[in-house]
């Protein structure tokens, strides 16, 4: 990646931090927080917008709506109810959680609403049964103090219900689990800041363990979401949703200011040449017909589908714009190649690019006929079912107009290689109205005053606390809080004798290495963390065994412990047996002892290892092979 300088393109990142709390039950009924092992029941839903109190429609649900099938929803008796199905009206606002809402707003210095109101706000991509999510503003203003270097203010802290969790999505059902639907959800929205993308990342992490020390929030993969806003040199804001590791975070702002700074570019390109914005959109033919006849195998694939058409549309002025490229992966082609995904197309084509893909200069030609083209216009063409290609055709023409005022204000979502996707524009203020379900919530002074000693304690003073209560060093104390991980560590900590910073070790240290192979994490429970290493307390398996468990969990191999256990062979091997094993390794490299004497432990220690790793703890088995050498030696 070109290295770009953040002051010099003026970059701001703004941090939307969404964390799910640690509550018992939802925030408007006691059903359980926890996720389900499966479902009992389902049922199907359509989502159609509505207009809002002003009577205009907002521009991110009509987008949604634009692409949107019928949604299929997933529900457990003991994780939801008739609340989530939208079938009786909210309960009781969830006390535990308008309290941790509080105490964070007093952490962060920000002034409280005397008095809260429920809001909905409009989503339909299904995300929500109701086509509306529960939102109320808590508190506004306040500062973050980051590293005792700066001070960032707060905009605001909301208390929300999280959405849906997305199962599947298919061309026909849009699948949701109902077990994370309502589930307490904070919102503090920090203001804009400027610096490099590490220094940046900085105030994400400060914030993070602000939460984490109050202990009442959730912890584990996607319980925590950092939606950020970035801009350079004073452009459009652009909201990158579903940021969930902080080196991902880095990652992302990077590309980001790539991305922004290459379509500036491309808009003052387009703005030296003079194009009538207007003319764009003009002249729309359907070409069906001239690809009736062609041999490209993508062409003939689009055309097998029913009520296929290819529509071209023309692109005054664009000519060597859609395929340029300021920076490598930045161009116009790709940001409207991945938007016409999300109307389940995949035959889009601009003249910059062709001829390719099988599609011949007659083809080209006949196109730029049909349309008319001049010199310096380019076209694009866009090949699939006709209920699609339409709307995926006024998309474009938005996206083309846009791409003279540079960096469009849209939605986007991160990918795991700290890219974005456009996932919808940017919604407007016709989202919100208010809940009539729900009566405002007083909030009373002595309600705060009996908060204020439950207010977090500094960072530093946390780390100092779990060091001096389980002997760590302030490094490994520094990792386990930050890792997803503090919790189950306290609790096996205390149900077993197992040294702390063994434990630590494997739940960060090995862990980490497992997930930078590609494993998944999910796989490992709390519960499941804690019943492994209870096994070894109670002596039923080795220190040594312990990552062997993991891997197998994490690959998805097998789905208990027990299976792990069975599926790797790992046995705790008796003195004994150990002995004897270990007396076969020792006959079997005779030769490699008389001629290096005790220099052969390490050459004797790898290949039991090899043979006895998850069966014995490697300590032993080093003592027990050093015993035996030096009377051999003798």
């Amino acid at each position: 990646m070109t290295s770009l300088d953040p002051a010099t393109l003026d970059l701001k990142v703004g941090f939307e931090i969404h964390q799910q709390l640690a509550t018992k039950s939802k925030l408007f009924c006691r059903c359980s927080s926890k996720e389900a092992d499966k479902y009992d029941n389902r049922f199907l839903r359509k989502m159609r917008p509505t207009r809002s109190e002003l009577g205009s429609f907002d521009p991110a649900a009509m987008f949604e709506f634009s692409k949107m099938r019928t949604v299929e929803y997933h529900a457990a008796c003991g994780s939801s109810c008739l609340v989530e199905a939208d079938e009786e009206p909210p309960h009781d606002i969830s006390s535990d959680a308008l309290e941790t809402a509080l105490i964070f707003s007093l952490a962060l210095n920000s002034k409280i609403m005397d008095e809260i109101h429920v809001m909905r706000k409009i989503v339909i991509d299904g995300s929500n049964t109701t086509g509306f999510q529960r939102t109320m503003l808590v508190a506004t203003g306040g500062y973050l103090d980051v590293a005792g270097r700066r001070r960032v203010g707060v905009q605001s802290i909301c208390l929300e219900e999280d959405a849906a969790k997305l199962i599947d999505d298919d061309k026909q059902f849009r699948k949701y689990g109902l077990d994370r639907l309502g589930v307490p959800l904070v919102e503090i929205a920090l203001e804009p800041v400027t610096g490099k993308p590490d220094e940046i990342v900085q105030v994400a992490l400060t914030l993070g363990r602000l939460l984490r020390a109050s202990k009442r929030v959730a912890r584990g993969l996607g319980s925590i979401r950092q939606d950020v806003n970035i801009s350079v040199q004073n452009g459009a804001v652009v909201e990158v949703k579903g940021v969930q590791q902080l080196d991902q975070l880095v990652k992302v702002i990077e590309y980001e200011m790539k991305r922004q700074h290459g379509l500036i570019t491309i808009a003052d390109r387009l703005k030296q040449r003079k194009v009538a914005v207007d003319q764009i959109g003009e002249r729309i033919e359907d070409v069906t017909d001239i690809f009736r006849e062609a041999h490209s195998k993508i062409v003939k694939k689009i055309l097998d589908t029913p009520e296929a058409v290819f529509l071209a549309l023309r692109a005054p002025g664009f000519s060597g714009i859609i395929g340029f490229e300021p920076y490598p992966g930045i161009r116009i082609g790709k940001e409207l190649g991945r938007m016409v995904r999300f109307y389940e197309l995949d035959g889009v084509f601009h003249s910059d690019e062709l001829p390719n893909y099988g599609i011949t200069d007659k083809e080209i030609t006949n196109v730029k006929q049909k349309l008319q083209l001049g010199d310096k216009d380019a076209f694009v063409i866009v090949g699939g079912s006709k209920d699609r290609v339409e709307p995926a055709i006024d998309a474009i023409i938005q996206r083309l107009k846009g791409a003279f005022a540079g960096v469009p204000a849209e939605t986007r979502a991160a990918t795991i290689e700290g890219e974005t996707v456009f996932l919808r524009p940017r919604p407007g203020a016709a989202r919100m109205y208010p809940e009539t379900d729900i009566p405002p919530i007083p909030v009373t002074e002595s309600k705060l005053a009996g908060l204020a000693s439950k207010v977090p304690k500094p960072w530093d003073a946390v780390i100092d606390s779990i060091s001096k209560k389980y002997k760590l060093n302030l490094k490994l104390a520094s990792q386990i809080f930050d890792s997803n991980y503090h919790m189950v560590f306290e609790k096996i900590a205390a149900d077993t004798s197992v040294p702390p910073t063994f434990i630590v070790s494997k739940l960060t240290e090995d862990l980490v290495n497992l997930q930078r192979q590609g494993l998944d994490p999910s796989a490992l429970t709390d519960d499941t963390i804690a019943e492994i290493f209870a096994r070894l307390d109670a002596g039923l398996i080795s220190k040594e065994s312990i990552v062997v468990i993991f891997e197998k969990l994490m690959k998805n191999e097998v789905s208990t412990v027990d299976e792990a256990i069975k599926s790797s062979g790992i046995v705790s091997m008796s003195r004994e047996e150990l002995s004897i094993a270990l007396d076969r390794i020792i006959d079997e490299n005779m030769g490699t002892v008389k001629s290096k004497g005790m220099d052969a432990l390490s050459t004797l220690m790898g290949r039991a290892m090899a043979v006895l790793r998850g069966k014995a703890d490697g300590q032993k088995i080093n003592g027990i092979l050093k015993d035996k050498l030096e009377k051999l030696v003798k």
